[in-house]
């Protein structure tokens, strides 16, 4: 199982840059940037998370994608 973080789409769709999303998130520009180029769900609180949702009108399941492991059997073919 794999859960994919997609925080860079999400902003990228918006047009939001790191600097306006931490000034009004009320963090560094530097912790976006942080939280944008991971690739796996990144460990965040529920404040950061409703933040993110907030600010990118979007919802958890926008900046989350579920991609579940394939069964070995349909590796094998």
């Amino acid at each position: 199982m794999t859960v994919r973080w997609r925080l860079r789409e999400v902003m990228a769709r918006q047009r939001m840059k790191n600097k306006r999303l931490a000034e009004l998130i009320g963090v560094h520009p530097n912790a976006i940037s942080c939280l944008k180029t991971q690739d796996k769900m990144p460990r965040i609180g529920g404040d950061m998370l409703n933040a993110l949702c907030t600010y990118l009108d979007c919802t958890p399941f926008d900046l989350i994608e579920y991609l579940p492991d394939r069964p070995t059997s349909d590796l094998e073919h």
